[in-house]
């Protein structure tokens, strides 16, 4: 009686490391958000797009929250929020607050939020 054993292909062997290499850095959905209950608009702008300002619009929830969710991949990316046009890490927490929560300084003498989508 011949006993047949399974052997993987080189070929299988391979795409099953693409597969893991594709699922490894798979975007991950990443909300951000900011409390601002007096402002008309909020945009963010980063490192994921470039600094666009009007690209990524936030949503405002009814108790002044402003959030969106973006799909990114895995990265440490820096970020500020254009809250009616002016540029901040976060509302309340401009160039005097160097102690931000999750921000480094920028080249402008200003602070970035960071963020590890991981």
């Amino acid at each position: 009686m011949n006993k047949k054993t399974k052997t993987s292909s080189p070929r299988s062997i391979a795409g099953r490391k693409a597969a893991t290499r594709r699922k490894a850095t798979a975007n991950r959905k990443t909300t951000l958000s900011c409390v601002a209950p007096d402002a008309r608009s909020v945009f963010v702008a980063g490192t994921f797009n470039g600094w666009t300002p009007d690209e990524i619009p936030l949503q405002r929830d009814e108790a002044g929250q402003w959030s969106t969710v973006l799909d990114l991949p895995p990265d440490h990316y820096e970020f500020k929020f254009i809250v009616d046009g002016q540029w901040c890490c976060e509302p309340g927490c401009e160039d005097k607050h160097r102690s931000c929560p999750n921000c480094v300084p920028n080249e402008h003498g200003t602070m970035n939020r960071v963020i590890e989508v991981a």
